[in-house]
């Protein structure tokens, strides 16, 4: 989690728990923590690629109804014009990809290592 984004671990350990220095802490302790955050925490959604948590995926799917909803009863429906846009398809669209190396041996992802770091 700290090689992933270090600020949102140190964002949500001072949310949730308080916590303003991980450094003065056992790492163990700190893993302890880190595991036990909440899904919508910040470095869980960055971790499993989550644009938004539950709860504003349920707000924007309401939204979403509603405006669909009223929007039935207009003359743009009649004609099929102007149908509103999903918000639930605007968070969910923006997914940033991912680029990933895969080693066989720890060996290969060492080398690697080292010829990113200039060694």
């Amino acid at each position: 989690m700290m090689c992933t984004n270090e600020d949102a671990l140190l964002c949500d350990l001072a949310e949730t728990y308080g916590i303003y220095d991980m450094e003065s802490l056992p790492v163990t302790k700190v893993a302890t923590f880190a595991c036990g955050l909440r899904g919508d925490a910040r470095i869980m959604q960055i971790m499993t690629d989550k644009q938004s948590d539950i709860h504003t995926l349920l707000m924007a799917s309401m939204v979403d109804r509603l405006s669909f909803l009223a929007w039935t009863k207009t003359k743009d429906a009649q004609n099929n014009r102007n149908r509103p846009e999903s918000l639930v398809a605007k968070i969910y669209s923006k997914k940033p990809e991912r680029e990933f190396e895969v080693y066989e041996t720890g060996e290969e992802m060492l080398a690697r290592l080292d010829e990113l770091r200039g060694k």
